[in-house]
C-alpha cells in the first residue's frame, strides 16, 4: 500500500469569511500541510530535498468542494500517494468534517513535479524520494503516460 497520512486541522478565524464558512484558498495549503507531513513521515522532508539541490512544485491542482466547512469544525486532511511518472508525484486528497455529520468537504489532486533547484528544470524523482513514496517497488511510470515532455524521464 502507497505511503498514506492523516492530519487533523482546526479551523481558524483566519480562515474563514464573514459568514463563517471556509474561505476556498484555506483548502490549498490544508493539502501542502498534509503533503509536507507524509513527506517528513516517509523520511523526505521537503528542506533535505532543497538542501540536495531538489525542489518540489505544485504543477496541477484539481479540487472539488462538496460541503462547507466552518470557523471552528476540526477537519481530517487524508494524503496518499495517487501514482508516479518519471519527473512527478501526484497526491490524492479528501477533506472531511471529523465531527457530527463526518461529511467529506473536498477531494482533491495535486501534481507536483520534481525541479534542479538551481535552473528551476523537471528532473527525474531522486531514486531516494522514489523509494520512499513507492516502498513495494513498482514503477507505476509505464501505467501512467504523460504528454509533458520534461516528465518522460527514464523510470
Amino acid at each position: 500500500m502507497a505511503p498514506h497520512h492523516e492530519l487533523r486541522q482546526r479551523v481558524r478565524y483566519s480562515e474563514t469569511d464573514q459568514m463563517g464558512v471556509v474561505h476556498h484558498a484555506a483548502y490549498v495549503i490544508w493539502l501542502e500541510e498534509g503533503r509536507t507531513a507524509l513527506m517528513r513521515e516517509v523520511g523526505i522532508p521537503y528542506e533535505e530535498l532543497e538542501r540536495a539541490g531538489f525542489a518540489v512544485a505544485v504543477r496541477r491542482l484539481d479540487l472539488r468542494y462538496r460541503a462547507a466547512a466552518r470557523y471552528g469544525d476540526e477537519v481530517l486532511v487524508r494524503t496518499t500517494i495517487g501514482g508516479l511518472r518519471g519527473a512527478s508525484i501526484r497526491f490524492n486528497y479528501e477533506v472531511l468534517r471529523c465531527a457530527g455529520d463526518q461529511a467529506l468537504l473536498l477531494t482533491g489532486t495535486v501534481e507536483t513535479v520534481s525541479l534542479d533547484l538551481a535552473s528551476l528544470r523537471p528532473i527525474p524523482l531522486p531514486e531516494a524520494l522514489r523509494s520512499a513514496v513507492d516502498p513495494l517497488g513498482r514503477r507505476q511510470a509505464a501505467r501512467l503516460r504523460s504528454d509533458d515532455p520534461e516528465d518522460r524521464s527514464p523510470p
